[in-house]
Parts: C-alpha cells; sequence; structure tokens
C-alpha cells in the first residue's frame, strides 16, 4: 500500500465515491453509527453517500424512525439504525455512565433520580407519543426537580442510556423524544465479545483502512476491548503495514476503480475525518496547519485530501456555499468543486 493510498481507500469504503444506496437508512445501517450533533450536517453526510436524495427524504426517514438519533459510543448524537441502537447502547452505556460519575456528583444526580425521571418520561410518552424538550422541561419542574446547569441535558442523556427514550419527530424547529419501544424491536441481548465482535466488523467494513487505536477512539473503547473485537473478524480482512502502524480493510483494495479527480463538500464531524485517531492521511500534507480543524469544520476534499473549508449561507431562494481554500486549484479540481457545490445545492432545494 502507498503512503497516500489510505483517504482514497476510506473514501471508497465509506462509500463517498461509491454511492449505490436508495435510502437512507441503508447508509446509516452500513455505517453502524455516524455522528450527527449537527443535526443539518450529518443529514447531509448520509446525503453525501447516496445519489439523487433531497434533505427532505432523509429528514422524512427520521420522522418514521427509519433512523434513530440518540447518544452513544463516545457518547455524542449518533444517527444509528433501529435494529442497532440497543446492542450498541448495551456496549457503550456502562463505559459512558462510568465516565459521567463525576457530573452526577456534581450535580447531585442519583439512581434514585434517574428512575424517577426515567418514570416520569415513560408515563408522559406512552400517553403523549413525543414530547418536544421545553415540554418535558416543563414536566420535570412541575414534578420538583431542578433542572439548572447541564442537569436537564444529563437527565436526557441518562434515560437514551437507559433505553427509555430516543429521538422523535421535530415539532417544528423544536427536537423531541418518543418511547424508543415505540422506534426500536427488542432485539437479543447480546454478550459483551459478541457486541465487540459486531462494531468491530461494521467499522473496519466501512472505515478501514483503520487501525485498533482508530477503532477505540471511534468506538469510545478500550484497546484491550478494541483489539478483542478485532481479533475475532480480522480473518475477514486483510492488512498493511505504513510506517510501523497496521491497517486493517476489506479485501478488494486492488479490486477497486478509483475516480478521476472529484470533490466533495464534507460537513463538519463527518466520518471521514470523524472515524480515526490520526487525521494526517486525511489531509494535504502541505496543508496540515491550516486543516488542524479538519474534525470540527465542513471540508472541501479534492483527490481524497482536505483542501479547505466551506460554509454554507442560506437565503430565501439560494442557498450560497462560501469557500476557503488552503491553497491554487488546477482548472480541473477547481470544475470538480464546481460541481460539488451544485449537488449540495441540489440536496437542499
Amino acid at each position: 500500500m502507498k503512503d497516500h493510498l489510505p483517504a482514497s481507500l476510506r473514501i471508497y469504503n465509506q462509500r463517498i465515491n461509491n454511492t449505490d444506496f436508495t435510502k437512507p437508512e441503508d447508509v446509516v445501517k452500513y455505517m453502524v453509527a455516524m455522528q450527527a450533533q449537527d443535526y443539518a450536517g450529518a443529514k447531509w453526510a448520509i446525503g453525501l453517500r447516496m445519489q439523487n436524495i433531497s434533505e427532505n427524504e432523509i429528514e422524512q426517514a427520521i420522522t418514521n424512525s427509519k433512523i434513530l438519533r440518540t447518544h452513544l459510543l463516545r457518547p455524542t448524537w449518533h444517527f444509528v439504525s433501529p435494529q442497532d441502537i440497543r446492542w450498541i447502547l448495551a456496549l457503550s452505556g456502562p463505559r459512558i455512565k462510568a465516565a459521567s460519575n463525576i457530573q452526577y456528583k456534581k450535580f447531585e444526580l442519583t439512581d434514585t433520580l434517574f428512575n424517577k425521571t426515567n418514570d416520569l418520561l415513560a408515563k408522559a410518552l406512552s400517553e403523549n407519543g413525543q414530547l418536544a424538550r421545553p415540554e418535558i422541561l416543563n414536566l420535570f419542574q412541575r414534578s420538583g426537580i431542578v433542572t439548572d446547569d447541564i442537569r436537564f441535558t444529563l437527565l436526557l442523556m441518562r434515560a437514551e442510556l437507559d433505553q427509555v427514550i430516543c429521538n422523535g419527530s421535530r415539532v417544528g424547529k423544536q427536537f423531541s423524544y418518543t418511547l424508543l419501544d415505540n422506534c426500536a424491536p427488542v432485539t437479543p441481548l447480546l454478550k459483551h465479545e459478541e457486541a465487540l465482535t459486531k462494531l468491530a466488523g461494521g467499522y473496519f467494513n466501512s472505515r478501514g483502512p483503520a487501525t485498533v487505536h482508530d477503532f477505540a477512539n471511534w468506538a469510545g473503547l478500550t484497546v484491550t476491548d478494541a483489539t478483542i473485537g478485532l481479533e475475532n473478524v480480522k480473518s475477514q480482512f486483510i492488512n498493511e503495514v505504513i510506517n510501523s502502524k497496521t491497517y486493517w480493510m476489506p479485501n478488494h483494495a486492488d479490486d477497486i476503480a478509483l475516480p478521476k479527480t472529484k470533490a466533495y463538500l464534507l460537513p463538519a464531524y463527518d466520518e471521514f475525518a470523524n472515524a480515526y485517531k490520526d487525521r494526517d492521511a486525511l489531509v494535504n500534507p502541505q496543508y496540515l496547519q491550516e486543516a488542524r480543524r479538519v474534525i470540527f469544520d465542513p471540508a472541501i476534499v479534492v483527490d481524497d485530501q482536505v483542501v479547505g473549508t466551506w460554509k454554507r449561507t442560506i437565503k430565501k431562494n439560494t442557498v450560497d456555499v462560501n469557500l476557503n481554500l488552503f491553497g491554487k486549484l488546477n482548472k480541473t479540481q477547481t470544475k470538480a468543486i464546481e460541481m460539488a457545490i451544485v449537488r449540495y445545492q441540489k440536496f437542499l432545494s
């Protein structure tokens, strides 16, 4: 494997230039989980991996609970499949709760209080179907529960981790919650090692080439647990050593047809940047300093490497895309970016 090849293969395996999905939920299922705290950007992350899809179609899939949104893994907001949400929460939930104990103690959040708020949510949501965040806030306050500082957020997150709630449909611009039981089937409980194995298989299939440290970082696992998962699936993958690091990937690296000059507008927190601990391979080497925030900013990718950032300005009838290029591009690359802008504008229309 050549030094520059990991980024090309990641673009391919993440289905950014291999877009044959026809349903938004199939993208999420393939990717296992997709970071989604930037809601608009996360919808584009799905759209980027499809052809001829609109933002409204993805919003409808979320409204219909074909795609769920909750806190899991590291944790942060993620899109996840209804078929996968329970076993991933069962795997990552205990570790997240343990890591949150300092916050729980700081804000005097006890198991007794969590049980109370979970029961309140279960009863209210069974009666109402879904509630917007302000309605839940009012419910807690009427029940004498203190919701200042970040207590309210921690209470909602704990209910997600306890598999009580997940996202509902949006109420205007307000996010809402509903019962997880209304959205996700009850699935067989996986043993810890079974869940590690399943998560590892999904990760390396959709994000390879990647290292075990990349996997651990993405999943919020210890390197020990990540290694257990990888050991159980590595017969399904091939590996290459680059600069003393072992990269694992699907066994088709020599068969893929990499496209000629292609450009993509990636949203902030896209899995192309966020799924790896070491992100240097994603960036044109001459722009490493400029791209140090590549994980946080919407990125312009040309020839499989980050060459700039972008932002959108939504006007009444149009969407402007403003570019911040780190250096000069040739005419072919510039044309590719123009095509990427048109694709994004079409997605929003």
